[in-house]
């Protein structure tokens, strides 16, 4: 049994480098695709907050008319006193 612990730990120090790489990419391999993953995210929520604002916008516009033909006379009146 003691020589099969010594014969494991001698083949896992043999490829301990190897093993360490391999450990080494699958991290920066799931930060990148969680980084990915939140960016993907927030540019669909900001896109789907985007298009609903526009919607809004278009589908909220009044015309407003308003007659200013007092307000006119009123300041015509007023510059002709002077």
């Amino acid at each position: 049994m003691s020589q099969e612990k010594v014969d494991r730990y001698k083949e896992k120090k043999a490829r301990r480098h190897e093993i360490y790489k391999k450990e080494k990419r699958m991290l920066a391999l799931e930060k990148f695709a969680g980084i990915l993953l939140c960016a993907v995210l927030v540019v669909w929520v900001g896109y789907s907050v985007y298009g609903k604002v526009t919607a809004s916008q278009n589908s909220k516009v009044h015309e407003t008319v308003m007659d200013t033909g007092a307000i006119d006379d009123y300041l015509s009146d007023l510059n002709t006193d002077e």
